[in-house]
């Protein structure tokens, strides 16, 4: 069987460094490029923090875009300092040099000529907002042909969002932060004929990281990936965090450990609830995750990371 071609598209913080790791340990798919978006991160350290993770997993043909967008509503700086702290780990910068290449296009022109040039139909892995996407598409309609399916972390359809009010004093509290960065990009995916497999907040707020998975992972940390992923969890203590952008990419590892229901949805681009997602009849139609194995989900997780 051919394996899955995938196009990563992150935006820098914790846990997209983490669902890139578990992506390039996944034997079921074949990487074609990771792009990092500038939202959820400082830009110039979340790109490093990439290709030095690459390296270590000896993913260095894997090329790197940095996408050059900007969002509606930006990450508050506190919660974009974690890549700055990564890229400064020892276990990262043990090379006198990067080998994973960093191409010259920007992130949304990467895309047009990853496609444009891809055998087969891609997946999109799409941890981040949607707008380096979006980009590439206004700058070439054509290659949504090219697009089997974007797998996406984002929304919150039952649930409440995670858009606070000391960070949106006009906002309601209904979106969450991949599509508040902004909700054109979303609304935008939203109205093409994309298929889209949607891991919203309903889901992710399911699958905390626990204290027991991170006593498991430590117990593994003779291994480089375990190792990486215990000290980037650690930087998270302070707050209650949840296994949200590798809940969504383990999907194309697991899908057996998934329950999907399909769903009429739309995006609110603007307004006291902008970047809000909603169920609405008559809307798109997405495949949405509603249910997650999670033993079996950290298991897997767990046995991912202790690949060599």
């Amino acid at each position: 069987m051919s394996k899955k071609l995938v196009l990563m598209d992150h935006d820098g913080a914790i846990d997209d460094f983490l669902a890139m790791m578990l992506l390039m340990t996944m034997a079921e798919v074949e990487p074609i490029g990771v792009v990092v978006t500038p939202a959820d991160c400082y830009i110039n350290a979340a790109v490093s923090v990439t290709r030095k993770i690459l390296d270590l997993m000896g993913r260095s043909n894997i090329p790197v875009a940095q996408s050059t967008v900007r969002g509606v509503n930006p990450f508050p700086p506190s919660f974009r300092r974690d890549c700055v702290i990564i890229d400064n780990f020892p276990i990262l910068n043990e090379r006198e040099a990067i080998a994973t290449p960093l191409v010259s296009q920007s992130g949304q022109e990467f895309i047009v000529q990853a496609l444009q040039t891809a055998s087969e139909a891609v997946t999109l892995m799409v941890t981040g907002p949607l707008t380096t996407v979006a980009k590439a598409i206004a700058l070439e309609q054509n290659i949504i042909t090219k697009i089997k399916e974007i797998v996406w972390m984002g929304g919150a359809l039952n649930v409440a969002g995670n858009v606070e009010k000391e960070f949106a004093l006009e906002h309601d509290g209904t979106a969450e932060w991949n599509v508040f960065w902004d909700p054109f990009a979303a609304k935008q995916i939203w109205d093409t004929s994309i298929p889209i497999i949607l891991c919203p907040l309903d889901v992710t707020n399911t699958v905390p990281v626990t204290p027991e998975f991170m006593r498991q992972l430590a117990k593994q940390r003779r291994y480089p990936l375990s190792d990486l992923a215990g000290m980037c969890y650690a930087l998270a203590i302070p707050q209650t965090y949840y296994c949200w952008d590798i809940l969504a990419t383990a999907y194309l590892g697991c899908p057996q450990n998934y329950h999907l229901t399909e769903q009429e949805t739309d995006a609110i681009a603007t307004g006291i609830s902008q970047g809000r997602t909603i169920i609405k009849p008559g809307g798109k139609i997405v495949k949405v995750m509603t249910k997650v194995e999670r033993n079996s989900f950290y298991n897997y997780c767990l046995q991912q990371l202790a690949k060599s």
